[in-house]
């Protein structure tokens, strides 16, 4: 057998590039990949027993719940018993009891909650406050928390039955995507990134990806490769865009980092993961995918470095695009990867064995054999265990589907068994969606995570898919030769549906589906702390029609506000960017006038829309009726705020398609009617979302600008934070970036001071190409936005930071206004 597989690797055409010791290693994987008889939990038992061993003491992980609960519930600090315990108590699986304290409780405690981890104690208190109590806890931009309805010290319920026992399905529950450090934490301080911690922990997350602070890293590893810092000045990217330059898909953009930065997020990673590691989660950490400064090329100019293709610029201008990546093929590709590794672990201890590794994101090998795809992912593992002899390698999927004409299953087996079984774990990054479990065989029987993938680019737009949060991953647990491990979240911003959240959040608890009907009703008692009939039938319509898309588009938000078409409507607009098999109609009434909402099958451009919007005008209705009741509540403002403003979008898409065919019927006074009308929809929702501090432009600016800590960095890092949510990466003077409104988002200031100037300066080119009769000068236009754009971006102007007017009042305004 031995002979047989050096022949076969003898005889690869890409033998030259694959190296001896990696020869061994392929030779090794080999003979670990023959069938065995053991299951995938026995497969990464041995990691996760490793993993145990390096949980700090019961007393500091208890210590570290109970300020969960001090920051939480200060009133409710001696209410309380936390206690850790082994998992043979649980069965041998991580879990959390909530029982009756037993003891003297008066002025002392009255529940005991007892977990393997902090984490296990945090989800147990979280879970009794919501079920026992009726409270809730969301992200602060999304509402916070309610917890009004939590009875006082002395008088918490009693837990009946001998208590609660909650164990985990499967072993980890993973948290974040690769560029929601960029989408969202990026601007974050401590304070903020503690109450972060604190929400992971009480939804049970135990596998967080850790990001931060690895420029300072690299800048340490890389100077003992001879590289400057002026070099790594074009290597890095701004402080908004670093996701991007840590995969290889751009260099300088937005840069350089200054040293306060490098210094500052080195700090502030320190912190993150010392609270991750005393709440007993387990850092996911980066590791080497092969991106190197260009300068190393020079350095050492033998090595295996190509490189890389054009990744979305207007021009392929080498200034910004087109990294230099180290063939994993290459001996210096081990050395690097492992000089990584041992510098994170001097810098922070010895706090995970987890690493994160995406060579191929978004980017294909150079050839498709396998034995040379084998040789790859053998050399990314050899990296990390030479660094850490313990190391696993967490990927994510997303390759497997977006570049899914290249990884065919024998490469995907290629990629999945280049390492020892249980020594990598796959995201299934979009299972919510297009689960790659299901065509894979189990990826081919490797360890894997159930993944929400949900949001893109940290867009506002009320989108989920219930249904298949509550059933997918435990069809995919309970299939027939199971490999999943854990279930996760990987959305590409937060802060937004808070309800889909809440419910994947469960599914690390849950062993049945949900019936998310019934789920319903006691989540929005909870959230709004009362039942009120009106929101128990409006969410029972979201549930069906916002909350159940099933059409299998990704959901990225193109509504023509936040993201205008670039075209020219005298022209086709060609291809749709989604096809959609159903009609929807918007039925609405302005004074005398009844206007109809349709998905046409037509050459103009499209939003994607899938559900009935005249069904979620009727919900709006039932939002406002309840008004009386919840006014006080900033969970049902946040709630009502980013409803009327999901319908209000969706009716500004008709009335810009109005304004289209207008123009095509070359009728001015209709293109002046509708356009007039998109431009108000933009002033009016601008102010609705200016009623509510979660919807405002000035305090993602602010953020950044507190960051700084002299006035060139304020400098850079607003121009960075206008931007990412505007026009970013490279633009010519006739050509927007090809990723401009990619991070759109609805939020008060952006709207009146960007959004409303685009559309403005569109219509007018269109209304004078009507009056003058003449083609509508596109090229002009393009000019004139890409200035004005270029000037906002750069701008230092201030917009509010502090919500302005009454959220009921503008909603039920607008609402007659429109909709009546």
């Amino acid at each position: 057998m031995a002979v047989a597989i050096i022949r076969i690797l003898n005889n690869s055409p890409t033998m030259n590039f694959i190296s001896g010791d990696v020869l061994i290693i392929i030779f090794i994987l080999f003979i670990t990949r023959l069938p065995q008889s053991f299951s995938t939990t026995e497969a990464i038992q041995p990691s996760l027993t490793r993993l145990d061993s390096k949980r700090l003491s019961p007393s500091v992980q208890e210590s570290a719940a109970k300020a969960v609960l001090g920051r939480l519930l200060p009133t409710h600090l001696l209410s309380f018993h936390f206690k850790i315990v082994s998992k043979d108590v649980c069965g041998g699986q991580g879990c959390f009891l909530i029982e009756n304290y037993d003891g003297p409780t008066e002025n002392g405690p009255e529940i005991l909650i007892k977990g393997t981890t902090a984490v296990e104690i945090a989800s147990g208190l979280h879970w009794y406050i919501k079920y026992f109590c009726g409270a809730h806890v969301s992200w602060d931009k999304t509402g916070g928390v309610q917890l009004a309805s939590v009875p006082k010290p002395g008088s918490l319920p009693l837990v009946k039955d001998g208590g609660v026992l909650i164990q985990r399905p499967v072993p980890w529950n993973y948290y974040q995507n690769v560029v929601t450090s960029s989408y969202s934490y990026v601007w974050w301080d401590w304070e903020r990134w503690e109450k972060e911690i604190d929400w992971m922990a009480l939804q049970g997350i135990n596998l967080p990806l850790a990001f931060s602070g690895q420029e300072a890293i690299w800048q340490k590893v890389f100077m003992g490769f001879n590289i400057s810092m002026e070099d790594l000045n074009d290597f890095f990217g701004g402080p908004a865009f670093l996701a991007w330059a840590r995969m290889g898909n751009l260099h300088t953009w937005g840069g350089p980092l200054s040293k306060n930065w490098l210094k500052q997020q080195l700090v502030l990673q320190k912190k993150i993961l010392s609270r991750m590691v005393e709440l007993g989660m387990t850092p996911v950490l980066p590791s080497f995918s092969g991106n190197v400064p260009a300068a190393l090329k020079t350095i050492f100019p033998t090595a295996n470095i190509t490189r890389l293709g054009d990744w979305n610029t207007v021009d392929g201008d080498p200034h910004w695009c087109c990294t230099y990546l180290l063939n994993p093929s290459d001996p210096l590709f081990v050395e690097i990867g492992e000089a990584f590794i041992k510098m994170q672990i001097k810098e922070y201890g010895d706090v995970t064995d987890i690493y994160n590794c995406d060579t191929f994101n978004e980017n294909s090998p150079p050839t498709n054999d396998t034995i040379y795809i084998s040789s790859l992912g053998a050399a990314v593992y050899k990296a990390m265990s030479n660094g850490d002899k313990d190391a696993v390698w967490l990927m994510q999927g997303w390759l497997f589907y977006s570049d899914s004409t290249f990884w065919k299953p024998p490469q995907m087996k290629a990629l999945l068994h280049s390492v020892p079984v249980g020594k990598m774990i796959v995201l299934d990054l979009f299972a919510d969606v297009k689960p790659i479990w299901a065509t894979s065989s189990q990826f081919y029987g490797t360890p894997y995570v159930w993944c929400l993938l949900h949001n893109f680019g940290g867009n506002i737009e009320m989108y989920g898919t219930l249904d298949a949060i509550s059933s997918g991953p435990v069809d995919a647990r309970i299939s027939k030769n199971s490999t999943m491990v854990g279930v996760g979240m990987c959305m590409e911003g937060i802060e937004q549906n808070p309800v889909v959240y809440e419910l994947m959040s469960e599914m690390a608890f849950r062993k049945e589906k949900v019936q998310v009907l019934e789920w319903l009703k006691t989540y929005t008692h909870r959230r709004y702390g009362k039942s009120v009939q009106q929101i128990k039938e409006a969410w029972a319509i979201l549930y069906h029609t916002v909350y159940n898309c099933t059409d299998g588009i990704a959901d990225h938000n193109i509504d023509f506000i936040v993201k205008f078409p670039d075209w020219d409507p005298s022209i086709n607009f060609g291809s749709r960017p989604s096809k959609l098999n159903s009609m929807h109609t918007f039925r609405l009434r302005t004074r005398s006038r009844r206007f109809s909402f349709q998905e046409r099958s037509s050459d103009l451009p499209q939003a994607h829309l899938w559900y009935s919007t005249h069904e979620v005008v009727s919900a709006l209705k039932l939002f406002l009726a309840a008004g009386n009741d919840l006014a006080g509540s900033l969970t049902y403002r946040y709630d009502l705020v980013d409803l009327t403003r999901q319908v209000l979008s969706k009716l500004a898409n008709q009335v810009y398609l109005d304004a289209i065919n207008a123009f095509r019927r070359k009728d001015v006074k209709a293109l002046n009617i509708h356009s007039q009308k998109f431009i108000q929809l933009i002033k009016d929702i601008d102010v609705l979302l200016a009623s509510d501090d979660n919807f405002l432009l000035g305090t993602w600016l602010e953020s950044a600008k507190l960051l700084a800590e002299n006035p060139s960095e304020m400098r850079q890092y607003e121009w960075n934070a206008r931007t990412q949510v505007t026009m970013w990466f490279d633009t010519t003077p006739t050509n927007q970036s090809k990723l401009h409104d990619y991070a759109n988002k609805f939020w008060s200031g952006l709207l009146e001071g960007y959004y409303l100037p685009r559309a403005s300066s569109y219509f007018s080119y269109l209304s004078k190409s009507l009056e003058k009769n003449e083609s509508f000068k596109l090229v002009e236009w393009r000019k004139q936005w890409i200035s004005f754009s270029n000037k906002w971006q750069a701008g230092l102007e201030l917009y509010p930071v502090k919500a302005q007017g009454n959220f009921l009042t503008i909603a039920k305004a607008l609402f007659d206004k429109y909709l009546s």
